[in-house]
């Protein structure tokens, strides 16, 4: 019975790490998203710090809003089509007597990130916005069957549990991640050349994560049991836990002249404090988790080509990945190590100028992974490349509607992932692969 208990917790401990910020498995690393415009979409976010062709700008760079001198409102939504391969998958626990291969499989997720915006210009010097966005988040399901009926309950002649040794389904499982990023911000033009920003944020995050096993019953101890054709699921870990958080950002605009200008950007994250509902074991309530954000810094560039209608931008940003070193509970109980490491990623994009109602425009994105010495199949995770293209319909000098497509793949990823207790280890061996596509439309209106 204390056996089945120690494997339970250090289940309870993986679980909760993965479903609480695990992995936008595919749209970014780690579990970043890029998502918060259409227009960005389109050109893989290269320059967004500074081009402010709309006010979503105002998410990557609170200076950028000094580029406006109407108020404006962009309404958007951006669909996120993705795919994690998982195959070549063996699992090897205390009983098994060697690896056992698990089926292939794919998780498909679908995913809708809205996001609003508006700018006001107070004035020629002040101007100020409101924006509601997403900066993480993450779905990943695995199908209930896979991985089933390859554990072991071992139970006495009365049906007591003496040991228990979860299946490779303690891998799996469900896992959802949303959040929620409250944008207030605003600028100040110092002159021709230099305007500055800042903003709030206001984080929400919530979590839910399901953990079931099948396990094969055997009548007796470890090495020396007999089969009884029985089988016993059990829930391991239903978690539903959201929290708040608030962090800040400042920014920096420097215009050349009008045809250039550059942006510079710092977003500081907070720790979240998530509680919640927890269902496991008996348990009903493991305490509030403290779920470190990543802060980000961002340096991009915008240069059209005098006398034509194109033009080149660019971006870099910094990532500090190496925040979300571990998770922990309030109490200071380490519940999962992660290790992560800091990252960049690096986009470069060009915009054509078709003539006044149409805009055409293309971008390419370096994504690198944050995942080091420790990898996890709940969390498939590599170096990203992004292929993109966009276009801006402009009915008249008030309203226009932006389109973005992304087809994003990342590089097939050994992973080997572990739960170990009482001296005895599960680990589960695959080879993992993402890929997505990502669909944006965004509408602007200005007054």
């Amino acid at each position: 019975m204390n056996n089945s208990r120690l494997f339970k917790k250090s289940l309870l401990a993986v679980t909760i790490a993965s479903a609480s910020l695990a992995s936008a498995q595919v749209t970014a690393a780690g579990f970043q998203l890029n998502s918060q415009s259409a227009t960005g979409l389109g050109r893989a976010f290269a320059g967004d710090a500074v081009i402010a062709d709309n006010a979503s700008a105002m998410s990557r760079n609170a200076a950028a809003l000094a580029l406006f001198d109407r108020t404006e409102l962009s309404l958007g939504v951006n669909v996120i089509s993705s795919e994690v391969d998982i195959t070549g998958t063996n699992y090897t626990s205390p009983v098994s007597g060697g690896p056992v291969a698990i089926a292939d499989t794919t998780n498909d997720a679908t995913s809708i990130v809205p996001n609003l915006f508006v700018a006001v210009p107070i004035n020629d010097k002040f101007a100020v916005g409101f924006g509601a966005y997403s900066n993480f988040g993450t779905t990943n399901e695995f199908d209930n069957n896979w991985g089933s009926e390859t554990g072991n309950l071992y139970v006495d002649g009365s049906g007591n549990p003496l040991a228990a040794v979860p299946g490779a389904d303690a891998f799996g499982g469900t896992t959802n991640v949303t959040s929620m990023n409250l944008l207030i911000a605003g600028s100040y033009r110092i002159n021709d050349q230099w305007s500055i920003g800042a903003g709030i944020d206001i984080i929400h995050g919530e979590g839910e994560l399901k953990r079931d096993t099948t396990m094969n019953v055997e009548l007796g101890a470890p090495g020396s049991s007999t089969a009884t054709g029985q089988t016993s699921t059990q829930n391991l870990m239903d978690v539903d836990a959201s929290g708040w958080g608030v962090g800040f950002n400042l920014g920096a605009v420097y215009e050349l002249d009008e045809n250039n200008r550059f942006g510079l950007s710092y977003h500081y994250s907070p720790e979240i404090e998530a509680s919640g509902t927890v269902s496991y074991a008996g348990n009903d309530n493991i305490g509030d988790l403290k779920m470190p954000l990543p802060s980000m810094a961002e340096f991009s560039g915008y240069h059209r080509i005098e006398d034509t209608k194109f033009a080149v931008h660019y971006s870099v940003q910094y990532i500090s990945w190496s925040d979300f070193d571990a998770l922990v509970t309030t109490d200071g109980t380490n519940i999962k190590d992660y290790k992560w490491q800091d990252t960049f990623h690096y986009s470069i994009g060009g915009t054509y100028y078709i003539n006044q109602n149409w805009e055409a425009r293309i971008g390419y994105m370096f994504d690198e992974g944050v995942q080091n010495e420790l990898t996890s199949v709940s969390v498939p995770d590599s170096d990203r490349q992004w292929f993109s293209a966009g276009a801006s319909y402009h009915f008249n000098k008030d309203q226009t509607l932006d389109l973005g497509f992304t087809y994003l793949v990342g590089e097939d990823t050994s992973v080997q992932d572990t739960i170990s207790a009482s001296g005895q280890t599960l680990t589960l061996d695959t080879t993992t692969k993402a890929t997505a596509m990502l669909f944006g439309v965004q509408y602007t209106h200005r007054f």
